[in-house]
């Protein structure tokens, strides 16, 4: 591994030593991007030998789809005079051995500048073993998820069909008991009818109960109507107008369906316990493979960047739903400005 950029050869040696004792792979190259340095970590992790790569385009390490993207990246960053910085924005990054298949890696990379020109220093590390418990977490925890909403499912359904009607029979029967009392029994009059107002309410909470469980209109007859349903509960419960503007031709398969749809409840939830807005605009349509989701509001706002209160789960909850279905979210406010919450959803792309 010649380093013609060292004069001194003990210090060169022991450099040598040095890199080949590291276990990341480490990687230098010079201002035009080809490579002038390539550790033993780095031969086991590609599988090209020092030899092979010297003198090489980096490209031979990168996937092609990456690479014109990677020297844009390198050139803005020497542009930049930063010693070194991490390498992705918290994203994988894939890397391709010499056998064409490719890996994830972490990375970070460092410039330097020396009598002979740049030389720019990416050192890397193996992540498969992270990436895939990340994704088997991220599988099961969407598995966990499907059944919670299996069960609610199917206790809104007992509660809608059993309780509810239930109910309903039993307010029949005491309507029965009003009409065949007689007038002159005014104190058993009045306690049926207040028996008919507990009743009512009693009806309206399971109803509200099951909703709030799981809205049958999204199994009975699915995403739009349901999506509709909660912009217009979300107006009667709060009285702020919801502005919806939805693709009616939208149709999403599970678990697609309900994460969507929980995202658009719980955010609107969170306008109605904490903007005070007067108005609110949601937004769900195709965007390529995603699904974008737009809701905002005129609300008062927040920092987002604030350290986050007590029992305050909102944002977190819809990052985590967007998560289990491999997306992101991201939130836009300031205080006295509203707020934005913006989800994009890979719906009809699925994962390699």
């Amino acid at each position: 591994m010649p380093l013609s950029l060292l004069t001194d050869a003990n210090a060169a040696a022991r450099l040598v030593g040095l890199l080949d004792s590291a276990m990341d792979g480490i990687i230098s190259v010079d201002d035009s991007q080809r490579v002038v340095m390539y550790n033993r970590a780095a031969e086991k992790m590609f599988g090209w030998t020092g030899s092979e790569v010297q003198g090489k385009p980096l490209d031979l390490l990168i996937p092609e789809r990456y690479r014109g993207g990677h020297n844009q990246q390198v050139r803005r960053f020497g542009a930049t005079g930063t010693t070194s910085r991490r390498m992705g924005d918290n994203t994988v990054l894939y890397a391709l051995r010499k056998d064409g298949t490719e890996f994830p890696i972490d990375a970070s990379i460092s410039q330097l500048q020396t009598p002979e020109g740049k030389l720019y220093t990416v050192i890397l590390r193996d992540v498969t073993e992270r990436v895939r418990a990340r994704e088997e977490l991220a599988s099961f925890a969407a598995e966990s998820a499907g059944v919670r909403e299996q069960e609610k499912s199917r206790i809104a359904r007992e509660l809608h069909d059993e309780l509810a009607q239930s109910l309903t029979a039993l307010k029949m029967d005491t309507i029965w008991m009003r009409d065949h009392v007689g007038d002159e029994e005014a104190t058993a009059q009045e306690k049926i009818s207040e028996m008919l107002s507990m009743l009512d309410a009693a009806v309206a909470s399971v109803r509200r109960i099951a909703a709030d469980l799981r809205p049958l209109v999204l199994d009975d007859l699915g995403f739009v109507p349901a999506i509709e349903w909660v912009a217009q509960n979300f107006t009667q419960r709060t009285g702020i107008p919801c502005e919806l503007q939805v693709d009616e031709s939208l149709e999403l398969e599970e678990p697609f369906a309900t994460g969507v749809f929980r995202i658009v409840q719980e955010s609107l939830v969170n306008v109605g316990k904490h903007a005070r807005a007067t108005k609110v605009e949601v937004e769900v349509k195709a965007s390529g493979d995603d699904l974008l989701l737009r809701v905002q509001d005129d609300g008062i706002g927040f920092r987002p960047n604030a350290p986050r209160k007590p029992q305050s789960l909102g944002l977190v909850g819809l990052r985590e739903r967007a998560m289990l279905m491999r997306g992101d979210v991201k939130v836009e406010s300031a205080p006295g400005t509203g707020t934005v919450i913006e989800a994009r959803i890979p719906v009809w792309k699925r994962p390699a």
